[in-house]
């Protein structure tokens, strides 16, 4: 059996009907992401749902739950970051962000990565569900 492209219709998922935000809740995401890099763990964990799951390059890897803020404690208080290539995707209640980072602290090589979150809209509050970092050299 063959189907033709032409014919072939896509599913209307709720995958498939993705949007964007306002450039209101735009501001308060990108804002949200530049101080889950330079306000310190505390403030990463406040906006961070409870059992999210974060990627980073190995190590340490995977991490979900209490053990991403065993690592984001050591690893935090970036003094500047530049986010670029910014996007932003909407599905319903979820909003993905993705970038390329530029991460600044003293004593540290310059850090460069590949980064995506996601949010989930909760109560009228955004909330990180992961993030993921893949390093670029």
């Amino acid at each position: 059996m063959t189907v033709s492209i032409a014919t072939a219709s896509r599913p209307t998922h709720a995958a498939h009907k993705s949007g964007t935000l306002s450039p209101h809740e735009q501001g308060i995401l990108w804002d949200m992401e530049e101080h889950f890099w330079i306000s310190g763990a505390d403030n990463a964990r406040a906006t961070t749902a409870t059992n999210a799951v974060m990627v980073f390059p190995y190590p340490p890897g995977i991490l979900q739950g209490d053990q991403i803020w065993t690592h984001l404690r050591e690893r935090t208080g970036w003094r500047s970051v530049v986010m670029v290539e910014r996007r932003v995707t909407r599905c319903r209640d979820m909003a993905i962000l993705t970038y390329r980072v530029s991460a600044e602290k003293a004593d540290v090589p310059i850090y460069n990565a590949l980064c995506a979150s996601t949010y989930l809209k909760d109560d009228d509050s955004w909330l990180r569900i992961s993030h993921q970092q893949t390093a670029v050299t």
